[in-house]
């Protein structure tokens, strides 16, 4: 009995010491709430959570991890099931979130251990934009942060505005000029007015130089509304 336990265990620990390899290099993401109002946090991969002011919500992601967004919801309603809408952020009418979330929201996004096992981290407003973010890492020996906290809901064009934000033009003219279809786009006077206020975060699709921030795996992430 003794010899058919031995490798039943081995076995065992071998394959548990790839799953805790995973569960170790996890990056974490502490999403928390700083305005005077509710925010409902939503993250692809991560699902949803109503944040009251200063509350946080952790999640995590592995690394290898691509295309992967976080951002604030208001103006929410859902009922007990997790069903119901948002004003702006809505991502199907559900409260854990299994899509990117309608225009305008300012995004948080990243993709982990990528190209020289670096971690690559912006804040988008080529979706437009409805409350002021920071996105920082924490740790890994990274300092540099970014942070949007201008006022560009009070200040937004008339032909952006839209309710609780202030959308980009894509969502609004729909043409390539703003959309960037053909990928050989450059700003506009609408993309200016986001880069103005918000110097470190993607005004259009191909803002790419002054807006992609890297840091090396392994770091972890905070992720403020109203900072």
């Amino acid at each position: 009995m003794t010899l058919s336990i031995v490798p039943a265990l081995s076995l065992f620990s071998f394959l548990l010491h790839p799953l805790l390899f995973t569960i170790t290099n996890a990056a974490t993401f502490d999403i928390r709430n700083q305005c005077s109002y509710t925010v409902w946090a939503a993250a692809v991969p991560g699902g949803g959570k109503q944040l009251d002011p200063q509350q946080t919500w952790t999640i995590s992601a592995n690394p290898g991890t691509t295309g992967a967004r976080i951002w604030g919801r208001t103006g929410c309603t859902f009922d007990g099931n997790g069903r119901g809408s948002c004003k702006t952020g809505d991502c199907g009418g559900l409260l854990q979130c299994q899509a990117f979330g309608q225009p305008p929201n300012t995004l948080a996004e990243y993709a982990l251990k990528q190209f020289s096992d670096l971690d690559f981290f912006d804040i988008s407003l080529v979706d437009g934009f409805n409350i002021p973010m920071e996105f920082s890492p924490t740790s890994g020996g990274c300092t540099r942060g970014i942070t949007c906290n201008a006022n560009i809901n009070g200040e937004c064009p008339a032909e952006l505005k839209a309710t609780d934000g202030c959308n980009n033009p894509c969502t609004v003219f729909k043409t390539d000029e703003y959309c960037c279809n053909s990928g050989s786009c450059g700003p506009t006077n609408f993309s200016k007015f986001f880069k103005d206020r918000c110097p470190d975060a993607y005004s259009y699709p191909k803002d790419d130089n002054t807006s992609t921030f890297t840091c090396p795996t392994g770091a972890n992430y905070k992720v403020v509304f109203c900072p």
